[in-house]
């Protein structure tokens, strides 16, 4: 199973269209990249091909990714990256990112929880939830705890 039936699979599961789901993927594999520490994320990437990619394709951490969240959101989010460091940065821009996909809490839990089925699926539940262990704000989030 690579990332484009993850994606699918996700797509489908949470009735949200294809392209707005590659991107709450993408995002959510790259706040797990940049909050976690150790090789179990490099594990899980490598048990899922193209993961690596779209994590990199939607980078929360890059120069760009804040960029649409201007004003009040925009400043917290710099002056929380500056003050708590990347770590905290990416779940907070990764969040942010997944709020501006236009999608509701309540679709965003939904292709959570679908993407965490099908990761599962594909690189094993205890490599899985290794990982998503490492980012309990994100676990929150998508209503996973």
């Amino acid at each position: 199973m690579n990332i484009q039936d993850i994606v699918n699979t996700v797509s489908n599961t949470a009735d949200i269209d294809p392209m707005t789901t590659e991107k709450v993927v993408g995002t959510i594999l790259s706040v797990l990249r940049h909050e976690t520490e150790g090789t179990s994320v490099e594990q899980m990437f490598d048990k899922i091909p193209g993961s690596l990619d779209l994590a990199q394709k939607y980078d929360v951490m890059a120069a760009n990714a804040s960029a649409g969240s201007g004003g009040l959101l925009g400043s917290l989010q710099g002056a929380l990256g500056s003050v708590l460091g990347e770590k905290a940065g990416a779940l907070v821009n990764g969040l942010s990112q997944l709020q501006a996909s236009g999608l509701d809490m309540d679709q965003i839990r939904k292709a959570g929880t679908a993407l965490v089925a099908q990761a599962e699926a594909a690189a094993g539940p205890q490599l899985t939830n290794q990982v998503l262990g490492q980012v309990p704000g994100l676990k929150s989030q998508l209503g996973l705890s």
